[in-house]
């Protein structure tokens, strides 16, 4: 709840920033001059950037389970599942966080960590992962993802997508009515905003979204070098991550639904949008640390 409480606090922030800024550049003046409510499109940000952002956040774990498929499991049905289940309290107790819920969905290797709260999580791994690893392989894909829980990257990347959303908002829509005040200059002001403003809006929502997935993705490409590197602290040892990197490399990752991609073990390989870095980076990285 702590984290909750300092995600809404920095949005909050955030826009008051945007005011001020906006109020020493005369830009709320400007605006207001030409007939913009400047609190009522600060507002507008606030809920549209991070009313959405924390909305998913507090349904990514139900949100999970069900896109997924994932199987939580109560009583664990084998030796595999009370394994399992041993294996992932034995890492949240030394990661210092509750027991998650633990669970497995069909599908080629692959794990994911999610839930709004670090007492109250999901760790969930595939049938391909337990079948294609061994279980030190496992165990150091385990710590991955309660790394991810530890370091309260749920809570984070909601926080940056909050503020990525709100920044967007914002700037689409007060250069929308910038653009759409001059194309009608020397018109007669009616009651709402021309064609410029949708237009201007619209492209700039795209345009401005595209480049906040960029630095979306940045930070989610940070954020996998962390796990992994947390993963290397609980087990003691960087070798079984390193080897789960390299056997994850060979084989073929399941494709996560959209909303749970960032959370994955391994992501996409692309360049700018990649929510993970490249297996090979990752394993250069493991094998600079000292553990």
């Amino acid at each position: 709840m702590k984290r909750i409480f300092l995600f809404l606090l920095t949005n909050l922030a955030v826009v008051v920033v945007l005011g001020v800024v906006a109020s020493l550049l005369g830009v709320n003046r400007y605006l207001t001059a030409q007939g913009m409510n400047f609190g009522a499109l600060l507002g507008f940000a606030f809920v549209m950037g991070f009313g959405g952002a924390i909305i998913s956040l507090l349904m990514s774990k139900p949100m999970a389970k069900w896109s997924a498929g994932v199987q939580v499991i109560e009583q664990p049905r084998n030796a595999d599942e009370a394994w399992l289940l041993d294996t992932v309290r034995r890492l949240a107790d030394r990661a210092g966080i509750a027991m998650p819920e633990v669970g497995i969905f069909d599908g080629d290797p692959n794990a994911f960590a999610t839930g709004a709260f670090k007492n109250s999580a999901l760790v969930a791994v595939s049938t391909g992962l337990l079948e294609n690893m061994t279980h030190e392989e496992i165990e150091a894909v385990l710590g991955h993802e309660i790394a991810h829980i530890a370091n309260g990257d749920m809570v984070t990347m909601a926080l940056i997508q909050g503020v990525m959303n709100t920044f967007v908002v914002f700037l689409s829509r007060v250069i929308g009515f910038m653009v759409d005040s001059f194309l009608r200059r020397n018109d007669e002001r009616d009651s709402g905003p021309g064609i410029g403003y949708m237009v201007t809006t619209f492209v700039l929502d795209v345009v401005l979204g595209f480049l906040a997935a960029i630095i979306v993705a940045w930070f989610s490409r940070q954020r996998e070098f962390r796990a992994d590197a947390g993963s290397v602290l609980l087990l003691g040892r960087r070798e079984p991550m390193i080897h789960a990197l390299a056997r994850l490399g060979g084989l073929h990752p399941a494709e996560l639904p959209q909303s749970m991609a960032a959370f994955g073990i391994a992501g996409d390989i692309g360049k700018l949008f990649s929510t993970h870095p490249p297996i090979e980076e990752r394993i250069a990285a493991l094998q600079r640390l000292q553990a």
